[in-house]
């Protein structure tokens, strides 16, 4: 299930976004769950499975799109199709936006569309 980052949120969703090997610094965590608190433009969700919180995803909105800036998933809960389910439960909030990825994002969404739109 998806739903919306609030401050309560905060640790949990920094703890999800450190398996980013980017984002491992804890200076670094910090500014870009605040680019998300300040920025109404820029929305963060997270998915929980039965109790626990195992994803979240990151999303800049524009006009007529939508980036998607970081997305991240619990290693022990890699492989089960976490990250796909959050990507088209993001889309469809978005619609009729079309979801662009970034430079980060990239190599995921390309799987996870070639997945979607394989025949």
């Amino acid at each position: 299930m998806l739903i919306k980052y609030k401050k309560a949120l905060e640790k949990i969703t920094m703890g999800l976004l450190s398996f980013i090997p980017a984002d491992l610094q804890l200076s670094t965590l910090q500014k870009t769950v605040q680019q998300y608190e300040d920025n109404p433009d820029w929305q963060l969700y997270l998915w929980k499975c039965e109790e626990d919180f195992v994803g979240v995803i990151g999303i800049e909105i524009q006009e007529l799109t939508f980036a998607v800036h970081h997305i991240s998933v619990n290693p022990s809960f890699r492989g089960e199709g976490i990250g796909h389910a959050m990507v088209e439960k993001v889309q469809e909030l978005q619609d009729p936006r079309a979801m662009q990825a970034t430079e980060r994002t990239k190599d995921f969404l390309e799987k996870c569309w070639k997945t979607t739109y394989s025949i």
